[in-house]
């Protein structure tokens, strides 16, 4: 079973009375933190549970010492998903609006907390659905109790003071998923100083999709990330963003093109910057 499948919106469809299944919905916009909850309200893939990136796949945020989206406390998130139906066997379906920048962070979660196997992104998200002509549904979803268990696997994260410790090391490929004006710091339109990680290369998620929002084939996502390796092992790789969660995004992508899950920088540039001692680089 691979690390990161995708699912098409016709594979979804043919599933949907699986009483193994559990579909969360993700959709979420930094701009508009409510939009999620209204838009899955005005219709969701059928049997669907709303995930919100900020209430169920965050911690609040610790001003001036976290990143915008601290990762959860994994007992609560644990309880969360044995809410939502899941058990450890559970066939699990994430899907945002398309890009999966939101669903790949619950997938990254997931993993996490150990569940690696039969979790999937919905390919095109809800934009691919609507494309086939597939239904939403007004109804809630029946409610089940899961008997999820899982635990956090440290071996997935580094800390800033580790990153900060290694930046230099020349095994290390760090990659920044930010668009490249953001990486080079001519624009920030969220966070208060501009710039990137001393050493980071961009590799921007959105460069991990087609014209269609689908992802790229796996030979091509494996090239794009080779490039970025430049040789290195993958094993050394790590991966960060704004806030820890477009980096999942190209976490899934690597996994997608075959390469081992590599490691999140989770509190991301919104925590790196907090910190006056950490380097902040501009341009390539």
């Amino acid at each position: 079973m691979p690390l990161a499948p995708l699912i098409t919106p016709q594979q979804l469809a043919e599933r949907l009375d699986s009483p193994a299944l559990v579909i969360l919905d993700c959709r979420f916009a930094l701009e508009d933190v409510d939009y999620g909850q209204r838009s899955y309200a005005q219709g969701h893939i059928a049997g669907a549970h709303f995930a919100d990136l900020e209430r169920d796949l965050s911690s609040p945020v610790n001003k001036g010492k976290t990143g915008r989206h601290p990762l959860p406390d994994p007992q609560r998130l644990a309880a969360r998903l044995r809410e939502w139906g899941m058990n450890n066997d559970s066939e699990v379906v994430l899907y945002d609006d398309g890009p999966g920048a939101f669903a790949a962070r619950a997938w990254w979660l997931l993993a996490w907390l150990g569940k690696r196997s039969n979790v999937a992104i919905l390919d095109g998200g809800l934009k691919a659905w609507h494309a086939a002509h597939l239904p939403l549904s007004l109804d809630a979803p029946p409610k089940r109790e899961g008997s999820f268990t899982g635990e956090p696997d440290a071996s997935l994260l580094i800390d800033a003071k580790h990153l900060a410790n290694r930046l230099g090391d020349p095994q290390m490929t760090l990659i920044d998923a930010r668009a490249l004006p953001r990486f080079r710091g001519e624009v920030e339109p969220i966070d208060p100083i501009a710039g990137h990680i001393p050493g980071a290369q961009c590799a921007a998620f959105t460069d991990n999709l087609d014209a269609d929002g689908r992802f790229l084939a796996p030979q091509l996502l494996k090239q794009r990330f080779a490039d970025k390796l430049a040789g290195r092992s993958p094993e050394h790789l790590v991966a960060y963003c704004g806030s820890g969660v477009t980096a999942c995004h190209n976490l899934f992508a690597l996994a997608l093109a075959g390469y081992p899950l590599g490691k999140l920088y989770a509190g991301s540039w919104s925590e790196w910057i907090n910190d006056p001692r950490h380097g902040v680089a501009t341009g390539e």
